[in-house]
């Protein structure tokens, strides 16, 4: 796992990651017994993650969703399940990299894997997109999620994306057409679907996938209509307003839980997923494999009513009043 540059707020927990390295290093050269120091500075670590990573603001929030660290889709599938077979195309136009998809086992079971993709490196992200799929993505997503509906097997997402591509060729084949088609068509499928947002769910692009029974959110992912960049562009003319954005758009885990938008929050490592890929997999997978077997003994019918009345609940507005004029 390639190292990339920590974040302004993991400063203390760098400088002590590398006295601890620094003194082990010294150790094997010298031969001393430093096993009393490492324990003191270990303890330390443990303490400055666990205090830093409690005190995240929105914004830090969104820097540690985009952790180029932090474990992507086929990181966890490599992780959790067993027999991944990969599938391609949207029998179309042409396969889209910035979406996988395909078969894998979960303790024995078949089920459906579908995940945005990011590279983590710049030849790779190039191929990737930079996880921001055409439509061709989720037309692929589409086919492989009827394709589980056929075989009456569940579908799990992986979301992970700023959004999706809004370049030339994206919108002449029908990006906006491809998504809602999407929406429309998970709300319909008769199999349970279950979706974790494992770094940043943005926009239409990250909706794509989420239309799901169960929305999970890892502890520092984040989900929002927008980025906080964009937003901040929008509302006060300039991204140096980022942080406020991040915190008017409610877009963290706990906000989102807290409204009734996602379901559960998974927690992660001290340190952030991208500390200790292993332990963030163990609790995806345990927190997933729950949500899939209580849909699992929920029936066909019951599972659509619930999925409606999951997201007709989600918002709130307020009705007219029959006095009220039409320009009031």
């Amino acid at each position: 796992m390639a190292q990339s540059p920590r974040l302004d707020f993991e400063r203390n927990i760098v400088e002590v990651q590398e006295q601890i390295d620094g003194l082990v290093a010294s150790a094997e050269r010298s031969g001393f017994d430093v096993s009393d120091e490492l324990r003191e500075l270990r303890t330390k670590l443990d303490t400055l993650k666990e205090s830093t990573y409690q005190n995240l603001t929105p914004m830090e929030q969104v820097q540690v969703a985009r952790h180029q660290d932090r474990p992507y889709t086929l990181d966890y599938i490599e992780r959790i399940f067993t027999d991944w077979l990969e599938l391609h195309g949207d029998r179309n136009f042409r396969d889209d990299e910035a979406i996988v998809g395909g078969w894998a086992s979960l303790d024995g079971d078949s089920i459906m894997v579908i995940g945005h993709q990011k590279g983590r490196d710049m030849k790779e992200n190039l191929r990737r997109n930079f996880g921001m799929a055409h439509p061709e993505g989720y037309r692929k997503a589409l086919r492989l999620m009827r394709q589980a509906e056929k075989f009456g097997r569940p579908v799990l997402t992986f979301i992970d994306t700023p959004g999706a591509y809004p370049g030339l060729g994206s919108e002449e084949r029908g990006i906006s057409e491809a998504i809602a088609l999407n929406l429309r068509e998970m709300a319909r499928l008769r199999v349970p679907l279950v979706s974790v947002v494992i770094g940043e769910g943005g926009s239409g692009g990250a909706l794509g996938l989420g239309v799901t029974d169960r929305i999970l959110m890892l502890e520092h992912s984040v989900y929002s209509v927008i980025s906080p960049e964009g937003c901040a562009a929008i509302l006060w003319r300039s991204r140096d307003f980022k942080a406020e954005a991040a915190m008017a758009l409610k877009l963290t885990s706990e906000d989102l839980v807290a409204l009734g938008v996602a379901d559960e929050i998974i927690p992660e490592p001290a340190g952030g997923a991208h500390s200790d890929w292993a332990a963030t997999a163990t609790v995806v997978k345990n927190a997933v494999a729950k949500s899939l077997k209580e849909l699992s003994a929920v029936s066909a019918d019951d599972l659509l009513e619930q999925r409606w009345q999951k997201f007709e609940s989600m918002g709130a507005w307020t009705e007219p009043t029959s006095g009220s004029s039409s320009g009031s």
